[in-house]
This record gives C-alpha cells, structure tokens and sequence, in this order.
C-alpha cells in the first residue's frame, strides 16, 4: 500500500477553509467538543472581529494538510510580531536573540491567541494522527526556514503532543497552572468535607461574604445569554484588560459575535444588584472541563472575585458533571481555593543552532525547577492529609 501524498497550504483567513473540514479534524464526532478553542466557530469570531489580523500583531496562516484531496489535519498558525497574549513567556528569549543581533520577530506561533488553556494544537481527522501531525509540523518548520524566521511555539499543547514533537526534533517546555480536579463529588459540600478543616472554614467564609454583597448571583449559558449582557460584560473586561494587558485583546464585536455562534459554549456568571450587572465572570465549556477565562467588576466587594471564578466554576463542574475546572494562567491564590498545580506544555523550534543549544539548556534547568514547584505547593495543597488533622 503507497503512502499518499501530502501536501500543506497556508491560508490567511479561515474562509479559505470549509467549516466541515476544520470541524472534522477540531472536533470529530457529534457532541461538544473537547473544547471550543480551535472550533472554526472560534477562531472565525476571533478573525471576524479584528482580534487578530490587523495591527492585532497576529497574523492568521492556517495550515492545512491533505492526502488524496481530503483535509486530513489543519493547526492554527499565526505569525507574531510581539509575545503578548501567549501566557508562555518567551520575552528574554527575545531580548538575548535581538542581543546577539538577530531578529526575533516575527515568529511563528501554533496557538489559540490570548487562551492559556490546554488542547491538541494539531488537528487530525480521525485516523490520520500521526500522519497529520507530521505534516503540520514539518510544514510549519519549512514556512519558519524558508522565510528566515527565528522561530516556531506550540503553545499549551497536549502532552501526547508533547511527546511526540520531541520525537520530531521539536523542544519541550513545561509551565504550571492551577486546576480543580472533580474527585466523584455529589455537591460542593462534598468538595469541603475534603478540605482540612481551616480551608473548608475560609472558603464557607467567602462564600457568605460574596454573596452577602447586596444583590444576587446568577449564572447564564445559551439562550439565557442575551446580547445587552455583554454590554455590561465589555465594561468588566476592558477595566481588567486595561490594568493586566494596557489595552484589552478582545475587539467589542467579539461578544457580539460570541452571542451568535458561541452561547452555548460560554457560562457566564453575573453579580446583579437588582437588575445592574456590578461583576461578571466568563468560562467556556468543554466536553468534561470548564475554562475559566475573564473576569471584571466596576465595584468592590469583598470576595466577590473568588466566588464568581472559582466556587460557582467548581459549583457548575459538580452540577454537571465536569472533571475539571481550568482556572487560566498563573495565581498561587487559587491554591487554598481547591485547584492544584499541573503541568502545562509546548514545544519550541529555533532556527540558529547555536541560540538553540543554548535554549535546550535552559529548558532542563527550568523544568527541573517547575517540577520541584508544583511537587512543593500540591504538598501545601488545601486537601486532608490524614483524619488525625481533622481530630487537633
């Protein structure tokens, strides 16, 4: 039996690509996807939107690969003129290379832009993984050289993926986030009778202060979503944006085009005093996970912050089923809260041998220091460790 032939195109918009096509290799099979982040659904409300392309500093170039005339396996590329809006942060690296004389950027990056969250980066159709991996990352690397690029990133890529880019040549990085992991639980009680008995306390504390704030909480997915919510939405996020980032990477018109291919993949919990949104807090929801991903508020309550983006995530996961809450990038606060550090991955191609040797060295270093972090904080971790604690 002959091994077909490949063969990868760059396109600079997703409308060069049928939605089917994406689709099957993003989310094969019925159902909700593994998450929505590489949905064409997604990424086309991003494009739509002028979150990328633009003067965004996100360049799209979606790759394809087909064998025989079918689309076997696409990514999402993007060529980068900054390091902003990754989460894994390569700014030294930068730094050192222009240093040397060289020009970093732009680069390649194979992401979701601005979404620190975890999930295959190299889309195949069933059957075809292997294959289609292999293409996508041998076609971005000959895009890389073939343009004089300093370099291609894989950013929050599975570690299956993970592995076997190292295989291919690739570098691995490791990074740590924090996540809630549903033990079997019935109700968020259960969650606490987990807990030792002064972190089950300080988290019944500020849910009684949160909620206590003069209003109430409610939590909001699909059709319940309506379009003047985001109104009050876009003011949350562009103060937290505005203080984070400088300038907030979502454009206004994606919330509006949210709301019309994208509510049923989006919980949004608000803070109503009386009818008036005062904070909200955006997750996205996955086939077995909930992707915490922005918050905001144009008052002060105190609390309010933990219990929209921690405790209703972790209240809607035991509701529903979920295995886990992805709480986004960074935050040792989160901790005390229920969610525990893991391991992110990506992987890393650098076109200058002798500033590559240099990264690969760098690299064993730090993950030696990532895995002793996250050995120490899961030890500090808020969870029983045996019943005597619970007897003193």
């Amino acid at each position: 039996m002959n091994t077909p032939t490949v063969e990868i195109t760059a396109h600079p918009s997703l409308s060069d690509i049928a939605q089917a096509d994406w689709d099957a290799c993003a989310c094969p099979g019925n159902g909700r996807p593994e998450d929505p982040f590489t949905t064409y659904r997604f990424l086309k409300a991003l494009e739509e939107s002028g979150s990328v392309g633009g003067r965004s500093g996100w360049q799209p170039r979606y790759l394809v690969a087909r064998a025989d005339g079918q689309v076997i396996a696409c990514a999402p590329l993007y060529a980068k003129g900054h390091s902003q809006g990754e989460y894994i942060f390569d700014f030294n690296w930068a730094q050192a290379y222009e240093n040397a004389g060289g020009d970093y950027y732009p680069k390649l990056q194979i992401a979701v832009p601005f979404t620190p969250a975890t999930g295959r980066r190299f889309l195949t159709r069933p059957g075809f993984e292997a294959m289609g991996m292999a293409a996508l990352v041998q076609g971005a690397v000959q895009i890389a050289a073939d343009n004089d690029l300093s370099s291609l990133h894989i950013t929050f890529c599975t570690e299956a993926e993970a592995l076997a880019g190292e295989k291919m040549g690739l570098m691995p990085r490791v990074g740590q986030q924090f996540h809630w992991e549903n033990r079997g639980y019935a109700d968020f009680d259960a969650f606490l009778a987990d807990l030792s008995s002064r972190k089950r306390k300080n988290i019944r504390r500020e849910r009684a202060e949160a909620q206590g704030f003069g209003g109430r909480i409610v939590a909001l997915s699909g059709d319940a979503i309506q379009p003047q919510h985001w109104d009050n939405f876009w003011r949350f996020y562009q103060d937290t944006g505005n203080r984070k980032w400088g300038t907030p990477y979502l454009t206004r018109a994606f919330f509006d085009r949210a709301q019309e291919t994208l509510r049923e993949d989006m919980l949004l919990v608000l803070a109503l005093d009386g009818d008036r949104p005062v904070a909200g807090a955006l997750n996205f929801i996955g086939r077995d996970t909930l992707y915490g991903r922005y918050w905001g508020s144009t008052e002060y309550h105190p609390s309010l912050h933990f219990e929209l983006c921690y405790y209703q995530a972790i209240d809607y996961a035991i509701q529903n089923g979920m295995a886990r809450v992805e709480a986004g990038a960074q935050g040792e606060h989160k901790l005390a809260r229920g969610y525990l550090p893991v391991a992110t991955h990506s992987l890393h191609w650098i076109r200058d041998s002798a500033f590559r040797d240099a990264i690969a060295r760098y690299l064993i270093a730090e993950t030696r220091a990532v895995d002793e972090e996250i050995e120490v904080l899961t030890a500090y971790g808020p969870f029983k460790r045996d019943t005597r604690e619970e007897q003193q």
